[in-house]
């Protein structure tokens, strides 16, 4: 079984792995998961992880002295993450390995590409693609479909772990369930943007 502590609050996630770990005011919203060796402590503020984001392998979420580490929804954070006060807009990807401190701020649509590391306050537009040490935008696209496919896919993966399954995209033609899952995605994004 996971380790929860009192002021832990579970909204319906799709899938908590028995290794996460969580302490003091972290709130998982519904559909969202959390995958091995993942850390969350806000011992001040809170953690707040929203609908249908995934938390994977070895991340690390604390919180600032002031701020506190909100993740939107539709997002992924990849492995080997550290979240420290900062907030994450909805459908963003932040890659392998980043670093994003205390006060940073990222727009919705938002790549963060693996080993970035964004320094303290850093504000990032809406529909940025951010790379470097220190992290800068190098392009500007809207990555709304691209991440609300990731984080979907991570949805369904997260529910067949729920029920024992760990080879949920082993059978003949996973493709088939990627276009379905891309084309979710592309609606969603014509409902939000073009209607």
């Amino acid at each position: 079984m996971s380790t929860y502590g009192p002021g832990v609050a579970l909204n319906d996630p799709a899938f908590v792995h028995p290794s996460a770990q969580m302490y003091g005011n972290v709130v998982l919203e519904e559909g969202s998961s959390l995958w091995p060796n993942c850390f969350i402590r806000a011992e001040a503020q809170e953690v707040r992880i929203g609908r249908f984001s995934n938390i994977q392998d070895m991340v690390m979420i604390h919180v600032g002295w002031e701020e506190p580490t909100i993740v939107g929804e539709y997002c992924s954070i990849t492995h080997h993450c550290t979240l420290h006060g900062c907030t994450i807009g909805d459908h963003c990807l932040v890659g392998i390995n980043t670093t994003i401190m205390d006060g940073c701020v990222i727009g919705d649509n938002t790549i963060i590409a693996g080993h970035t590391f964004l320094r303290e306050n850093t504000v990032i537009p809406e529909n940025s693609i951010v790379m470097g040490t220190p992290g800068k935008v190098v392009r500007t696209h809207n990555n709304f479909v691209a991440n609300r496919f990731n984080a979907l896919a991570y949805v369904e993966n997260a529910r067949a772990y729920a029920q024992g399954d760990h080879r949920a995209w082993d059978f003949e033609n996973p493709g088939e369930a990627f276009d379905r899952l891309r084309a979710d995605a592309a609606a969603a994004y014509a409902a939000k943007y073009l209607e």
